[in-house]
């Protein structure tokens, strides 16, 4: 059974999951998201208390860069 902290790469292979000292889960997108679509809300870097949270967030993330892009 994977470790975790690398469920939501194994679903978004672009973001790299950490935990932070406080037990946080975060995602960093790498490469990061275009400047060009930020004013769209897209955030680089993302956090949540669990894995599913962080799933639903890098999807989250990933669809805004998606919507941005036919703009």
């Amino acid at each position: 059974m994977p470790h975790p902290t690398t469920a939501p790469g194994d679903t978004a292979p672009t973001w790299r999951v950490f935990r932070s000292d406080t037990g946080r889960l975060w995602a960093k997108r790498v490469p990061p998201f275009p400047a060009s679509k930020w004013k769209f809300g897209v955030e680089p870097m993302v956090d949540a208390d669990d894995v599913v949270g962080l799933a639903r967030v890098i999807a989250e993330q990933e669809s805004r860069a998606a919507l941005a892009g036919e703009q």
